[in-house]
């Protein structure tokens, strides 16, 4: 701490020395400028697909087949693989499901189809009332011819 000894009423005045200060401050600008750009890099995660075909149980004997709801890169909307044209699909599945005891359709999109075509798709079988799976990857893949 430094004093004023300059010739006033008050005599002797406090005066803080600001150096060490703003050292600090600019130690700290310069760490939050070298750990910004690692913060916003993006992390990936790959999910582990099955590792074999083996593991999986076989259903039960007979059991119903699941009902699947695809899109294809054409824009054709498909009930078990049975193109069905999209004013029908609610009707069509809610005659499937009532002979059904589950309740549940599944929904696969091919790979080039775009996203706001299968959310399109989505929407229209969720805004009939039906409960909608959407398989993943690595188990569509396998099943299509």
């Amino acid at each position: 701490m430094a004093f004023d000894l300059g010739g006033g009423k008050g005599g002797v005045r406090p005066a803080m020395n600001v150096t060490p200060l703003v050292d600090v401050v600019l130690v700290l600008l310069i760490i939050f400028m070298v750990v910004t750009p690692l913060m916003t890099q993006q992390m990936w995660q790959d999910v582990p697909g099955k590792a074999d075909d083996t593991a999986v149980t076989p259903p039960p004997p007979g059991a119903l087949p699941p009902v699947v709801l695809t899109l294809t890169r054409a824009g054709v909307t498909q009930i078990n693989r049975e193109d069905v044209p999209r004013e029908q699909v609610v009707a069509r599945l809610q005659r499937m499901l009532n002979a059904r005891p589950d309740k549940i359709v599944f929904f696969d999109a091919e790979n080039d189809v775009p996203y706001g075509s299968a959310m399109d798709v989505l929407d229209l079988a969720r805004g009939g009332g039906i409960t909608v799976a959407v398989v993943p990857d690595a188990v569509a893949s396998p099943a299509a011819p």
